[in-house]
C-alpha cells in the first residue's frame, strides 16, 4: 500500500495515532499537532476537504467540527446535503411570564430580561443542555428579580 493509500485509509477509519505517526514520517519538517485533541481537529478537516473519502465520513467530520464551532472545508455545494444526513440539532429554552395585577404586569419585561441573562450565562458555560440546572436557575432568577422589582 503507497503512502497516499494509507493516508487515505487512516482518514477514513479516523485513526488518529495512525495519521500522526504517518504524517511525522512524511512531512518532519512540517508543524506537527500538538496532542491527539489538536490531530484529531486536523483530521476532521481534512476528511472534509478530501474528495476520497466517503460521503458519509466527510458529512460526519463536518457535524463533529460544526458542534464543536471548528470550521469545516467541507464544499458548499454539499453542505445541505450532509445537514440531511447529519442534521444540525438547535437547542432552545423557552419561557414566558403572566402577571395578574398592573404592578406584576410592570415588572413583567424587566424580570423577563434577567431571565434571559441567567439562561445566557448558563449557555455560556455550556450547560444549555442540562435541563434540571437551567430551569433552577429560570426559577431562582424569576423568584429574586419579582422581590427586587416589587
Amino acid at each position: 500500500m503507497d503512502k497516499a493509500a494509507a493516508m487515505l485509509d487512516m482518514l477514513e477509519r479516523c485513526d488518529v495515532q495512525g495519521v500522526r505517526r504517518l504524517w511525522r514520517k512524511l512531512e518532519p519538517t512540517q508543524p506537527q499537532p500538538l496532542d491527539d485533541a489538536a490531530a484529531l481537529v486536523a483530521l476532521h478537516a481534512a476528511r472534509t476537504k478530501c474528495q476520497g473519502v466517503t460521503f458519509k465520513a466527510r458529512a460526519y467530520s463536518h457535524a463533529w467540527l460544526m458542534d464543536r464551532g471548528y470550521p469545516s472545508l467541507l464544499p458548499d455545494e454539499l453542505r445541505p446535503m450532509a445537514h440531511r444526513v447529519y442534521p444540525v440539532i438547535a437547542s432552545a429554552v423557552g419561557f414566558a411570564m403572566k402577571g395578574t395585577s398592573p404592578q406584576m404586569r410592570e415588572i413583567i419585561p424587566a424580570v423577563q430580561k434577567d431571565v434571559s441573562d441567567a439562561i445566557e450565562e448558563a449557555a455560556a458555560d455550556g450547560r444549555l443542555l442540562d435541563s434540571p440546572f437551567v430551569r433552577a436557575r429560570i426559577i431562582e432568577t424569576k423568584n429574586r428579580a419579582v422581590r427586587r422589582y416589587l
